[in-house]
């Protein structure tokens, strides 16, 4: 820890950071979707700031967030929701009372909501309070996303796949922010896969199937989830 570039959470410790927030609160109903959102689906905090409710759309099965419009206005077509991070999703906007606009309100004092979203200051804020109150010194919100890439690919996520999770149009970019090497290592190498699950990603010329597989809720196992097909 303490490292500003390559800096990310064990299992463990994006657990504890996760946990954090109370769930008897409004407020930590909300700073428990945050997390969520920042650690199962690898948002960046400006993303996760602008986030509209109406991005949040079902896939077949899953929920899944559609066109996000990342960093340098690229699209992400299609970003799988993880079922646990739906449920905090869920939680949060059930208890606020949100059924339009941004995803996250900021919250006052007296325990309501108030304003029409969040900046990328209070991401912020509530990723730093959360990380002290776990003990974790000099996090930040990306390193939440750096995060996500590495736990997938501990749990079996392929390299290209987590490329495509993160949007990134580079796979040495992918490799970067987390470390990871950047030679292909095909599934069957690892125990945790499946072939049989996959992500449908719009590219250049067409669809490309990807397998795609969720870090579980206690961050350590891989949660195979069903086809997903763009639009």
């Amino acid at each position: 820890m303490g490292v500003r570039l390559g800096n990310w959470l064990t299992a463990e410790q994006a657990r504890k950071l996760w946990q954090v927030p109370d769930p008897a609160t409004l407020k930590g109903k909300r700073d428990r979707a945050l997390l969520a959102i920042l650690l199962g689906c690898g948002l960046r905090r400006r993303e996760a700031a602008e986030l509209d409710v109406a991005r949040l759309q079902r896939r077949e099965d899953h929920l899944a967030i559609v066109d996000l419009i990342g960093k340098g206005r690229h699209i992400r077509t299609t970003v799988p929701v993880p079922e646990w991070v739906k449920a905090a999703i869920d939680s949060w906007l059930a208890c606020a009372g949100i059924s339009d606009g941004r995803l996250f309100r900021c919250v006052c004092r007296a325990g309501k909501t108030w304003g029409d979203g969040v900046t990328e200051r209070v991401v912020w804020h509530a990723v730093k309070d959360c990380a002290k109150q776990a003990g974790i010194q000099k996090l930040a919100p990306h390193d939440l996303r750096r995060t996500c890439a590495r736990l997938c690919h501990l749990a079996g996520g392929e390299l290209e796949q987590i490329q495509f999770l993160l949007g990134h149009v580079s796979v040495q970019t992918t490799g970067n922010i987390s470390r990871l090497p950047t030679t292909p290592t095909r599934c069957s190498q690892r125990s945790n896969c499946h072939r049989t699950a996959a992500l449908s990603v719009r590219r250049p010329g067409g669809l490309t199937t990807w397998p795609y597989h969720a870090v579980s809720a206690d961050l350590t196992r891989v949660e195979v989830l069903a086809p997903s097909h763009v639009r």
